[in-house]
């Protein structure tokens, strides 16, 4: 999938795959957001949690191997795992991976309306046990 692909329209798939991965390496809390209609940057926001530096830094290392099997490189990249938070940005797709701590301080997912959420998980720390997932594929809105 080359970035000219993801321009035409391919972007929730880039994303997808991106929380396909934090599913696979047991990621906390994911999240992602369609912010299409409300953003310049990017066409998704996923934010998820790692519950240490180690785990951080292998959740970013899987999306990034995955992308680059897909030719992707990212634009961007900013932080590490030593910072508790690392972004990856793929021009449509921005991933957030924080640490817990980090993330209940900065709140990125108050800056999305939970209406545009595509996807959440259903737990909130991984366990030893398979992780319950839950898709919101049709969100009705309200006109209030």
């Amino acid at each position: 999938m080359s970035e000219k692909e993801i321009r035409k329209g391919d972007s929730e798939s880039l994303a997808r795959l991106c929380v396909n991965i934090c599913e696979e390496r047991k990621a906390a809390d994911i999240l992602l957001f369609d912010v299409r209609e409300k953003s310049i940057l990017a066409d998704f926001y996923l934010v998820c949690s790692g519950t240490s530096m180690p785990h951080i830094r292998a959740i970013s290392e899987h999306i990034r191997q995955a992308m680059l099997e897909e030719g992707l490189r990212p634009r961007g990249q900013d932080g590490q795992a030593a910072s508790r938070w690392i972004v990856l940005d793929y021009g449509a797709v921005l991933v957030h991976i924080l640490d817990p701590e980090l993330r209940d301080f900065y709140k990125l997912e108050d800056l999305w309306d939970d209406r545009k959420i595509l996807y959440r998980s259903a737990s909130s720390m991984p366990t030893g046990s398979e992780s319950s997932t839950t898709i919101v594929s049709d969100i009705e809105h309200s006109d209030d």
